[in-house]
């Protein structure tokens, strides 16, 4: 049948370059997509117990539903992703290098955050040197990565599919989440050291020079997946999930009432118990009507799957990073829960400083980080504040604090 990973690239129309074993370099300055793949078919994943072993006593922090796996217990939920009907191991891409991001995949240890984590539960299988790595150039890898991931999803048998553990999610062994955000439900979390903060692996790229040949695209037209969107040029944006703590950028704190955190806590309870369960049923009876490609009600319920994942970590990211806010005393500096009286163009208002996720203009509660709040913060009654707005320069005159 030859390589699978090579069918694969060539099925979106991308022109092939490759193989080279696993830790071999790439020969590529240009942007493009990669494949790893086993040299044959597996029946059960080569789960090697003593990386497993290595990574737990590295990585304190990783968790399986919850609590500290052993190694017989982490094999067997990986091995629970495995597809013994597939070569292909990974689809990765890069707008900037590919031989620069491939041996960053190379040199990143299993539990290391940087320079390229990405697909890291590669690094848990047995004799990686006998893989393979193919890769294409091109400057749409973004399309073509979502591409090569749906036509991964084509090829597995949906028989093989419904046994995952995660039968909902069908990407690569190590690839963890879809195109468009989706992630796989594998229970396994932090699965990797604290980042420092240091550059992020596509700043440690090399960068492609003017010697570089960049080989044209052979198909032109690809058709975005529900969830994407279009830009101008059509390169297609998922959308965007909430920022990750602990990797290297600065998390700001979410001001909210104590009233807030509860609603926002019960719709994530509502999302985890009820949505994401009834979506996964919807999906899992979508397929049981057979050919994916043409499937509305699959297509329609990956699509609000999305939505819905990505608000659960919205939310989650919401409350770990939430400051009650305090109860205001009167006639104290404003600050985020104060209710103020002013006086402007001859007339009074009354404004309740509230967090960006309480924020309600209509009602009076105007965010922190907005123009006027940010302008009446640690002022007192008395204290006047010009606030430029885009009618122009408006007074205000804090006549109360409460």
């Amino acid at each position: 049948m030859g390589s699978r990973a090579a069918q694969l690239l060539r099925s979106v129309g991308l022109v092939v370059d490759g193989p080279v074993a696993w830790g071999q370099p790439v020969r590529s300055r240009s942007p493009g997509v990669y494949v790893v793949e086993l040299p044959a078919l597996l029946e059960k994943a080569p789960i090697d117990h003593n990386a497993l072993r290595r990574w737990i006593e590295r990585v304190p922090t990783l968790l399986l539903d919850g609590e500290r796996p052993t190694p017989h217990q982490l094999a067997d939920r990986l091995a629970a992703f495995w597809y013994p009907d597939q070569t292909v191991l990974y689809i990765g891409r890069t707008a900037r290098s590919l031989g620069g991001r491939v041996a960053a995949y190379y040199g990143t240890p299993l539990g290391d955050p940087r320079p390229h984590a990405g697909g890291h539960w590669i690094k848990t299988l047995h004799d990686l040197p006998r893989c393979l790595v193919w890769w294409s150039e091109t400057n749409a890898a973004e399309e073509y990565e979502d591409a090569l991931l749906a036509a991964f999803e084509r090829a597995v048998d949906p028989a093989v599919a419904e046994r995952l553990y995660d039968p909902t999610v069908v990407v690569p062994f190590a690839n963890l989440q879809t195109q468009t955000g989706l992630r796989r439900d594998h229970g396994i979390s932090g699965a990797l050291l604290p980042d420092d903060g240091a550059r992020e692996a596509a700043n440690v790229e090399t960068a492609p020079t003017r010697q570089s040949v960049r080989r044209p695209s052979t198909a032109r037209s690809i058709t975005p997946r529900p969830g994407a969107s279009a830009t101008g040029d059509g390169r297609r944006r998922a959308p965007k999930a909430a920022p990750a703590a602990g990797r290297g950028a600065a998390i700001e704190p979410v001001h909210i009432s104590s009233s807030g955190l509860e609603q926002l806590r019960a719709e994530l309870e509502e999302l985890r118990s009820v949505e994401r369960p009834a979506v996964v049923a919807r999906i899992r009876a979508a397929r049981e009507l057979g050919d994916l490609s043409e499937n509305a009600d699959y297509e329609a319920a990956r699509h609000d799957q999305s939505f819905t994942e990505g608000r659960i970590r919205t939310l989650e990211a919401l409350i770990q990073h939430a400051v009650i806010i305090e109860e205001s005393v009167e006639g104290e500096e404003v600050r985020v829960g104060s209710t103020v009286r002013v006086a402007v163009d001859g007339r009074e208002e009354r404004y309740t400083i509230v967090g960006r996720t309480e924020a309600n203009p209509r009602e009076g509660r105007i965010s922190n980080a907005s123009p006027l709040g940010r302008a009446l913060l640690g002022k007192r009654p008395g204290d006047e504040v010009v606030v430029k707005l885009p009618v122009g320069e408006t007074r205000y005159r804090v006549l109360e604090v409460g």
